[in-house]
């Protein structure tokens, strides 16, 4: 089976129920302050790979009717969730962007680049969509991951076959002929709630280490992502 058909043929949704839903407003405010933080004031955005379209959802209620918000997505599970979320200033189109004339000022990529096969020619096709390019990526890539040998923990659960850390992200990017603006590392993981109590636990020396020292945390400890700003 193709790696790609598993967001197509039910297989994703039946492990990822709410499509991470819950995570979208963190996600969203992730994003709004990389956005004020560097004075971008988008009219027209878009996200490729929206999901439930949650994130969005979030963000064209912050900016209201000035600002115009399109979700593409390639999968006809995720986007039956994120239909049911249009308003006048969202919509939702089940396609591949890629395959679209289109332009926007700013281009949101959440949490895809890792599951892309061609990961390289899906960079470069973004890169002619928007004037701005924002992407989130997970660095799968940590000490613990490997010694610990759950490194394939995000492929089985989430699709994920891409493993990166910060310098590999950010290569990538290079690579394929962006520009980088901003950066930083964020950490769902130290921010979202989780209901095991052990997981709550090591929060506490997560945290510390995080605070002390961001690219350390993400290198040894990992459970980190990179938010990066681009042209």
């Amino acid at each position: 089976m193709s790696i790609g058909r598993i967001y197509e043929d039910g297989t994703y949704l039946a492990k990822n129920p709410t499509w991470h839903a819950e995570d979208s407003q963190w996600k969203a405010e992730q994003v709004l302050n990389m956005l004020r933080r560097n004075n971008v004031k988008p009219t027209t955005v878009c996200e490729i790979g929206c999901g439930a379209g949650e994130m969005l959802h979030c963000m064209a209620n912050v900016y209201g009717a000035g600002v115009q918000f399109s979700g593409y997505e390639i999968s006809p599970q995720a986007f039956e969730i994120c239909k049911r979320k249009e308003q006048p200033n969202l919509h939702f189109y089940l396609e591949d962007i890629v395959d679209r004339e289109a332009a926007y000022d700013l281009v949101l990529v959440i949490d895809v680049v890792e599951h892309v096969e061609d990961c390289y020619r899906f960079l470069r096709q973004v890169r002619t969509k928007g004037k701005f390019k924002l992407f989130h990526i997970p660095l799968d890539l940590s000490v613990e991951s490997v010694l610990l040998g759950f490194i394939l923990d995000g492929r089985a659960s989430a699709g994920h076959i891409h493993y990166f850390t910060k310098e590999t992200a950010l290569a990538a990017l290079l690579d394929t002929g962006y520009t980088i603006i901003d950066s930083c590392h964020t950490c769902g993981y130290l921010n979202l709630p989780n209901p095991r109590w052990k997981a709550n636990l090591f929060k506490i020396p997560r945290k510390l280490f995080f605070n002390f020292h961001q690219d350390w945390a993400a290198r040894v400890l990992g459970r980190c992502s990179l938010l990066v700003l681009a042209k």
